[in-house]
């Protein structure tokens, strides 16, 4: 039987909630700014919030409880926690959540007949101005939703004809799993600071060392 995932901890840790309030809406700013050219942000943003977040991991865990080097071979999987897999995702407004990018059809094809949820998900909501959250969303709730309205409706395809960016978890299926008392939540209210931040600055300082 497979062990309790050790993230409901970080949902359990009032100390640990409270932080995360503060200060995760301004880390993900900060990303934004390190992956903007010329006011338009970059694919690289989605790389940034994932460390993010594998950081406030190791932060609560320890380092050597957080499994970072995965196989390019496990595309859903984005750490290990306590040798369990971990698939982090994040989503800006009601955006849908990929879990595979693909602009193949024959692999989308491929990949829906053969699709099931297998991993816990951290997923961040983001935004901004408005109310959004971290939720721990365990497999066994993702595998409850899959079941009850069937893989056509869980799964939503990119259009046919279109530039696909990959399969992802439909609307419907996302709001069933997001309210199943099964998974954890953090409000979080996602306000802009004012940030002067300039992603050059260390680089220069490590030019700047001996």
């Amino acid at each position: 039987m497979r062990n309790k995932s050790r993230l409901v901890e970080i949902f359990e840790d009032k100390k640990l909630v409270k932080k995360i309030k503060r200060k995760l809406p301004y880390l993900f700013q900060i990303a934004e700014l390190e992956a903007s050219r010329a006011g338009k942000i970059g694919m690289e943003v989605g790389s940034l919030r994932e460390k993010i977040l594998t950081a406030l991991l190791i932060y609560k865990f320890g380092r050597e409880n957080v499994q970072t080097e995965i196989p390019i071979t496990e595309p859903e999987v984005d750490v290990i926690l306590f040798g369990q897999p971990i698939s982090i995702k994040s989503i800006t407004g009601s955006g849908g959540v990929k879990v595979v990018w693909t602009v193949d059809a024959q692999k989308v094809h491929e990949f829906l007949k053969s699709y099931s949820p297998k991993y816990d998900i951290l997923l961040v909501q983001i935004n901004w101005g408005k109310i959004g959250g971290l939720f721990y969303i365990p497999a066994k709730v993702q595998q409850k939703v899959f079941h009850t309205i069937g893989r056509e409706n869980y799964l939503k395809l990119p259009k046919a004809g279109t530039n696909p960016r990959g399969v992802e978890i439909s609307k419907e299926a996302l709001l069933k799993i997001l309210s199943d008392k099964g998974t954890k939540s953090v409000k979080l209210f996602w306000q802009r600071a004012k940030v002067e931040y300039d992603p050059y600055r260390r680089w220069i300082d490590y030019w700047r060392e001996e």
